[in-house]
């Protein structure tokens, strides 16, 4: 088995006009910096499906879906907010952002690939049980993570978010939920000005100051994602797997780089390993300088594929 690489071309249609930062180059830096490494032929390829209406509505409000639907404009432009907008295309890659997350679940849990990584936008993270915002239209994480429950049984799923926003949506669709930790570390003060208030032993938000650099990240992961961790032992972990805390990155104001993101995706393997058989499905959140984004997604799959 190897990690399954799932995407489609549906999801560099969307596009919510000129010098927007969540664009289609977004895909061709990354698919270009796993071609120039070599990385790419090493994956086992997928499209991704469409998502139905079913597998949205455990996660989402019926009118939620609706209201997104009758959204989608024939022609032009339509926003949802002032940084979430809508053109022809959107639902469609909208679609299939979310079925590539089920797809994602069924390969690892049918023992058909070792892990996946799912490269596909528009985002998710943000996206709440009634609401777009963001970027974000549907949660794609929050699809996949009720997948693995409803459909799969597990009894315990685990969201990892290193996004240097706070997965506001994944909180609210999650917070009530016993079966679901959620561990994630973003910038704060900063948009979604959330996190702090909905603390608890089952949603570990832990707020980094700017410029923060990869050693307070470090710590963060080790004092409170990883005691976490351990004490609900997860059978599957999903990984919201966003770019932007790059130092590079000029969206936001944190100082990653490429090597503390392959560290942490070998600390959440080594969880996964102890408790989850190794299952883990990462999904594309942000990151929006291109360079950066490719190097730290080619960092990240190198440890996740083991290679």
């Amino acid at each position: 088995m190897s990690t399954a690489y799932i995407t489609h071309p549906d999801c560099h249609l969307h596009d919510m006009g000129s010098y927007h930062p969540e664009c289609p180059a977004r895909l061709r830096a990354i698919e270009d910096q796993l071609i120039a490494s070599g990385l790419i032929n090493y994956f086992d390829h997928h499209d991704a499906p469409l998502v139905t209406r079913e597998q949205l509505k455990r996660v989402h409000a019926e009118h939620y879906i609706d209201a997104v639907e009758s959204s989608a404009p024939e022609r032009g432009i339509v926003h949802l907010d002032p940084d979430t907008a809508m053109n022809p295309h959107t639902l469609q890659a909208a679609r299939r952002a979310a079925g590539a997350v089920i797809l994602a679940t069924d390969l690892v849990m049918g023992k058909k690939a070792v892990n996946a990584f799912c490269c596909v936008r528009p985002p998710g993270h943000h996206a709440e049980r009634a609401r777009a915002m963001g970027f974000c239209f549907f949660n794609n994480v929050a699809v996949g993570a009720a997948h693995a429950l409803e459909h799969h049984g597990l009894e315990r799923v685990a969201v990892v978010d290193f996004d240097v926003h706070h997965g506001n949506g994944t909180e609210d669709i999650f917070s009530g939920d016993p079966r679901v930790v959620m561990v994630s570390t973003f910038q704060h003060p900063f948009y979604p000005y959330s996190g702090i208030d909905g603390r608890s032993s089952r949603m570990v938000n832990v707020p980094l100051a700017a410029y923060s650099s990869g050693v307070q990240f470090r710590e963060a992961v080790n004092e409170h994602w990883l005691p976490a961790l351990e004490r609900f032992k997860p059978r599957m972990i999903f990984i919201s797997a966003g770019f932007d805390a790059h130092r590079e990155d000029d969206m936001a104001s944190l100082a990653l780089v490429e090597a503390d993101y392959a560290w942490v995706t070998e600390q959440v393997k080594e969880i996964a390993r102890k408790h989850a058989e190794g299952r883990i499905v990462s999904v594309l959140e942000g990151g929006y300088e291109f360079s950066a984004l490719g190097r730290s997604v080619a960092s990240h799959l190198k440890v996740l594929s083991g290679l």
